[in-house]
């Protein structure tokens, strides 16, 4: 059974609905929940979150103040790849969808972007469920496409992790 079907039959099984917002996967994550016959039963929402302006107009991620943060209206601004703002990608899905789990990705899949401190291959992945958040870094090597494709799988490997608890 590949990675896609397991997500999907535990999902079933526990009787719960996911939403999705991606930024540098860019609906491949989306794309690969759906990619299983039946996935309406499940898979709610799927948002290419791409710019800034996106995450926050549409996913209400506020990039002067993240709620993980705790700390109100910091004078600095996180980055839009951070375990703060994945963080909120992934709640603001769940809100918006009304799912029992959020996903959050961010990251740089290059060749181009990258910084000393944020190279590319730099992904964060966030789930969000009603009293758990989850946030993991992950460092990936390869091309843009190999990072895309790593990103996926960390991500349905991390639903699968967390759709059990």
């Amino acid at each position: 059974m590949n990675i896609e079907a397991e997500v999907g039959k535990i999902l079933r099984k526990r009787k719960m609905t996911i939403a999705v917002a991606e930024s540098c996967t860019g609906g491949l994550i989306s794309s690969r929940i759906t990619d299983v016959s039946g996935s309406s039963g499940y898979f709610l929402m799927g948002i290419v979150a791409y710019s800034d302006k996106v995450k926050e107009n549409i996913l209400g991620v506020s990039f002067r103040h993240c709620e993980a943060a705790k700390r109100p209206r910091q004078s600095q601004k996180y980055d839009a790849v951070s375990k703060q703002v994945a963080l909120e990608m992934a709640k603001g899905a769940r809100f918006l969808a009304g799912t029992d789990i959020g996903v959050g990705v961010t990251g740089i899949a290059g060749p181009t972007g990258g910084t000393e401190k944020k190279p590319v291959g730099l992904v964060y992945i966030a789930l969000a469920m009603d009293k758990k958040r989850i946030v993991k870094e992950f460092r990936f090597k390869g091309s843009r496409l190999a990072i895309k494709k790593q990103a996926s799988e960390a991500a349905l490997d991390l639903i699968i992790k967390c759709a059990h608890l």
